[in-house]
């Protein structure tokens, strides 16, 4: 039998239904038994599904497959219980970053407006022991802003550049791995370079934070809290990683899921939780309130970067963006016209089906598009199989819908407005076309083979 999403050996993707007994696994379990037993050890390890995203075993190794089972609640509570210890040389600051998709998920779960329930998942975060709890947006501009740059400079380069373009978005880590590791060189150097929104927020908190509040970056515990499983892959890159400290810039990712997992541990509701201030990257400064990218699921990408271009390389200011719908909801394209002549050509591709008709399109050599942006997950980030899923797995269409509407409810800003951006750019990137910006914002994708053992992993 072969795997609908793979075109290497059969994987265990169809096996999700055929086979529910081995789906969990707790490498911890061991090294628990010598650990003092407290509240923070009741919770069962998360249940991942291979289904839930586009990793399979073709791109899993044996090894990783372990450490993304150790990116659960219990990883949480094992920094919580060593920051109750009296060895203070191991504690830990605790800090959680929340992705701007898992917010309207706890907002619609618990119908609160998105503002309170940021407050409330920040004091019921804190509650537990949490230092620092920030929101992602800030991560997001400036993943935003390099993308935007990046893709004016491929397209002043197609005519000398064979790979300038197409360009494909890079901030969604499922559609990553699968391109590196089973599309390979055809696609990678048509990736964007810019490092998504989790991994800027690693270097936020790894490195200007820490640096801020004198910190070495070890001794930071970061967390985020996403939409989707495939999240806690990307954590994992050796490219986001520092040597020098032994440090991930991010070190354990949970879905909205597993945060609400643990809200009915301890039978605690949202309700019922003290609203507190989100902490900014900025000393006693806190967020004021929560606003979003103009996205209609997502970040936003396709907007931000057709809009920037369009006034970059055409001098047009487009207020409006008019969305063609393809083959399906999830396959859309923009287009800019002028003098008659389209000369823009933008596509929004989310789910594999889409995924896969679109790099059939590039192999071919008929790609029509200069940009498009790719997610893994069909509908977009705020239906990541990390939360909206029903018992048996499959989409709360109810919930997303009202997901939606909170999401659609969200102030919009513009990256290019931000002042603390601006400000970063200068105090501690050392300039917006400095080295350090792309030896922090930017990395390389490319083809990865395969070496080390695989496993049949039910992620």
């Amino acid at each position: 039998m072969k795997c609908e999403n793979c075109t290497k050996k059969e994987c265990s993707k169809k096996q999700k239904n055929d086979d529910k007994q081995n789906t969990s696994v707790d490498p911890l379990s061991t090294n628990d038994e010598n650990e003092e037993k407290s509240e923070f050890h009741k919770l069962a390890s998360a249940k991942i599904f291979l289904s839930d995203c586009l990793a399979c075993d073709n791109c899993v190794t044996s090894e990783e497959g372990v450490r993304i089972f150790q990116q659960n609640q219990k990883e949480l509570f094992r920094i919580l219980n060593l920051n109750k210890k009296c060895d203070t040389s191991k504690h830990k600051v605790l800090a959680v970053s929340v992705c701007p998709q898992s917010l309207p998920y706890f907002a619609a779960k618990f119908n609160l407006c998105v503002n309170d329930a940021a407050k409330r998942l920040c004091g019921f975060l804190k509650s537990l022991g949490v230092h620092y709890v920030f929101d992602t947006t800030i991560a997001a501009d400036f993943s935003i802003l390099e993308s935007q740059k990046e893709f004016v400079q491929r397209y002043q380069q197609r005519n000398q550049e064979e790979h300038a373009l197409p360009m494909f978005a890079s901030a969604c880590p499922g559609w990553i791995r699968y391109a590196e590791r089973v599309l390979t060189n055809p696609v990678t150097p048509h990736i964007c370079t810019a490092k998504s929104p989790q991994q800027i927020m690693g270097s936020l908190v790894k490195g200007y934070f820490a640096r801020q509040q004198n910190l070495s970056p070890d001794k930071i515990f970061h967390i985020i809290v996403a939409p989707c499983y495939d999240k806690k892959l990307e954590a994992l890159r050796e490219d986001f990683y520092t040597p020098l400290y032994n440090s991930q810039d991010v070190d354990c990712v949970l879905t909205s899921g597993e945060i609400v997992q643990i809200m009915e541990q301890k039978n605690i509701s949202m309700k019922e939780v003290a609203e507190v201030a989100v902490d900014s990257l900025f000393g006693e400064i806190k967020e004021e309130d929560i606003v979003r990218h103009d996205g209609r699921r997502s970040d936003g990408y396709l907007e931000h970067i057709f809009k920037h271009a369009a006034k970059e390389l055409f001098d047009m200011d487009v207020k409006e963006i008019t969305y063609k719908t393809l083959k399906n909801k999830d396959f859309q394209e923009v287009t800019l016209e002028k003098d008659g002549e389209t000369v823009l050509r933008f596509a929004a591709a989310y789910g594999f089906r889409n995924i896969q008709n679109v790099v059939l399109k590039l192999k071919k050599g008929k790609f029509l598009y200069h940009f498009v942006e790719v997610l893994a997950c069909p509908g977009g980030c705020l239906n990541g199989k990390g939360q909206a899923q029903t018992e048996d797995g499959k989409p709360d269409k109810v919930l997303l819908s009202q997901m939606e509407e909170v999401y659609a409810a969200i102030p919009i800003r513009l990256p290019e407005t931000s002042m603390h951006v601006q400000k970063l750019y200068q105090d501690w990137l050392e300039g917006m076309d400095s080295k350090k910006v792309q030896e922090t914002l930017h990395t390389k994708y490319c083809a990865v083979n395969q070496t080390a053992s695989s496993m049949d992993i039910k992620w």
